[in-house]
């Protein structure tokens, strides 16, 4: 057992573990103290990534590092003991970080979709003050029925995805939109006309 907490090919998924442990237990113990370690993060990480619509998600950012970090350390488990059980021996740690860090990355895409389907935003979340804001559609057309993807700010500066359709007519990729209602899950848009300069300028903005 001591050999194999020792073993060198196996550090970089001992470290993963004893990471995600750390992390864990000091989210935890900062929850309770009102001091929460995942603010520190958010400062830390590039406004870009964190924007990035794979991480625009319902729950806490934090779970995706610890979905990370369990996933390669666990990824990485497997390939060496798998390779353990036929060759009685660990490949070297540099032949394993990189498929086990691929695994990772793809059981973490997964389980951040399954997870963000589940939960429900609550009515506060989906409201966010964004109701009267401009919009930009980012992904496919809207029309009657069928909802499409779009990007908005609120108030403080953050950047929401959100699905929006219109009462008619159809919303373009691209097109930028003003929100006048929530219907359900989505919120109901109306195009504005590229002509109008004050729009066009608050949008850029």
């Amino acid at each position: 057992m001591l050999e194999l907490i020792h073993d060198i090919n196996l550090m970089p998924f001992h470290l993963s573990l004893l990471a995600l442990v750390l992390l864990s237990l000091v989210e935890t113990i900062g929850y309770f103290l009102h001091i929460r370690p995942s603010q520190f993060f958010k400062r830390v990480i590039p406004q870009k990534l964190a924007e990035a619509p794979l991480l625009n998600v319902k729950f806490s950012k934090i779970l995706i590092l610890v979905f990370l970090l369990m996933n390669f350390s666990f990824s990485g488990y497997f390939l060496q003991f798998s390779y353990f059980a036929q060759q009685e021996h660990f490949l070297p740690a540099y032949y394993v970080i990189l498929p086990a860090l691929i695994i990772a990355i793809f059981f973490t895409v997964f389980m951040i979709h399954c997870l963000d389907q589940v939960i429900k935003p609550t009515q506060m979340q989906l409201q966010s003050n964004l109701l009267g804001r401009l919009a930009t559609i980012s992904s496919g057309n809207a029309r009657p029925g069928f909802s499409a993807q779009a990007r908005v700010r609120d108030e403080y500066g953050q950047l929401h995805y959100i699905q929006v359709e219109p009462e008619f007519g159809e919303l373009e990729f691209q097109s930028q939109i003003i929100l006048i209602r929530i219907k359900h899950s989505h919120y109901i848009a109306k195009k504005i006309s590229r002509s109008n300069e004050l729009f066009s300028n608050e949008m850029q903005k």
